[in-house]
């Protein structure tokens, strides 16, 4: 356990003078304040102030019209002492995740972070603790003389070439995760030109969150070391595959994997209640969009033929599937026992996705739900009387209709509770409002400044 001496000494020892204490609100953007070490013993105890009207602060950088938190108030910036982490990329800088608590020093009930410890604390109450990766894409751009972004270079999926063109930014960027305390899970050159997949070893709960924070803060910064940019938005370049940030996960209780089932055979050992946790994504998947693809340009991504999954079913290593169930390493079947959540991009909140997921496949194994048999083709291929027949549905195609069945799921909102839904609700609609027109086309390049 960290204490505040230690991060202390270790700013010392690091030779530390600013932290930048992080927070992310409903936006999906990482925002807060830079301390010196001089401040940093007063900001330990007692966190440092900020408007509340950062939580309906939107991804445009305008606050909501009409949402709850204005001018009037503030609330506390509390750093976790436990996610004190010297900067490789910057000098002589630290960066601290932080909680947001009210003025009475408790957690405050809109605060993202808070609420996914509250959760997850209850959860540990029975036993239970999710394990996740956050699977990211991104495109690495350059400006052209002419002013226009396009990307890095112009290489092939999984292409020795794209290897090499990225491979000085990759190595520096891999070497600046480690100096974190993040490992190297999966790399390679994805679908698109100067699209790449680097992924970080999975955590527990809050840390897996944080884990992804300080990931997109360090992909950029190392990027812009290089005299080139990354961008995580959806769908950068409309002629171009997407960007996605899929989220694997699996839950563990007093120390099993519940979704492992350890005398099934084959490559995809799935329990009873790992069937039924799928049940619960699926369920939930019209509303879990509006909070793992939640702006108006992740809908541009999550259409038929994307292998970004458009459709609500799951499948063995199916990639056009909501929810894919990977293959297992024979060496580690219960440690490799997961499931893919593919309608996933990189502009949500880490800790509200976590958030949702694992509410909604509780859901599912409180409720003994059944997904059916797995599709192990592209649903897209299905006529509409045989979706129908299995029970697979369009996932909402703009994220005006994903928040509309946000607002009306139950169980997301008793986990979100109504003070974070409501105000999420406020910000993620004051986006889609800000950005659609009167013909219901939309527009999103003000993702570029946030994303």
């Amino acid at each position: 356990m960290t204490d505040t001496e230690d991060v202390l000494q270790r700013a010392d020892a690091e030779d530390v003078e600013l932290v930048r204490v992080v927070f992310v609100n409903n936006s999906g953007v990482p925002r807060g304040r830079v301390v010196d070490r001089e401040s940093l013993p007063g900001v330990l105890a007692d966190g440092t102030n900020v408007t509340h009207a950062m939580q309906s602060f939107n991804a445009l950088d305008l606050l909501a019209g009409e949402g709850r938190f204005g001018p009037a108030g503030e609330v506390r910036i509390v750093p976790d002492p436990e996610t004190f982490t010297p900067l490789p990329y910057a000098d002589r800088a630290a960066l601290v995740l932080a909680d947001l608590h009210d003025l009475d020093g408790e957690p405050w009930a809109a605060g993202p972070r808070a609420q996914l410890r509250r959760y997850l604390d209850d959860l540990s109450s029975e036993g239970y603790a999710p394990e996740l990766a956050y699977e990211s894409e991104f495109y690495y751009t350059r400006t052209t003389d002419d002013g226009e972004t396009v990307p890095l270079d112009d290489t092939t999926c999984f292409s020795t070439d794209g290897m090499r063109s990225a491979h000085d930014v990759v190595l520096d960027t891999v070497d600046a995760l480690k100096a974190q305390g993040m490992g190297l899970a999966a790399y390679y050159p994805e679908y698109g030109p100067g699209q790449q997949e680097l992924v970080i070893d999975h955590d527990t709960g809050v840390a897996a969150a944080d884990n992804h924070v300080r990931f997109t803060e360090t992909v950029r910064a190392v990027a812009a070391d290089h005299g080139i940019d990354a961008t995580f938005r959806p769908k950068p370049f409309p002629e171009l595959p997407g960007t996605g940030c899929h989220v694997h996960l699996s839950l563990w209780r007093d120390g099993e994997n519940v979704l492992h089932d350890p005398d099934a055979d084959g490559p995809y050992p799935l329990s009873q209640a790992g069937r039924a946790f799928v049940g619960g994504l699926l369920e939930h998947a019209p509303a879990l969009v509006a909070v793992t693809a939640p702006t108006v340009e992740s809908y541009d991504r999550l259409a038929p033929g994307m292998w970004a999954s458009a459709y609500t079913c799951w499948g063995e290593d199916n990639r056009e599937a909501a929810v894919r169930v990977p293959s297992i390493d024979r060496s580690a079947p219960e440690a490799t026992t997961r499931v893919e959540f593919k309608p996933a991009d990189n502009t949500a909140n880490p800790y509200l996705a976590q958030l949702a997921l694992v509410a909604a496949g509780l859901d599912g194994i409180e409720r003994g739900l059944d997904p059916g048999e797995p599709l192990n083709r592209d649903p897209g291929t299905l006529d509409d009387s045989e979706r129908a027949e299995r029970g697979i549905e369009r996932l909402p195609t703009t994220l005006s209709e994903a928040l509309d069945a946000l607002a009306d799921d139950d169980v997301l909102e008793s986990a979100m509770g109504e003070e974070l839904l409501g105000c999420y609700l406020e910000v993620k609609r004051s986006e889609w409002e800000a950005s659609v027109d009167d013909e219901g086309g939309w527009e999103s390049d003000y993702l570029d400044r946030a994303f």
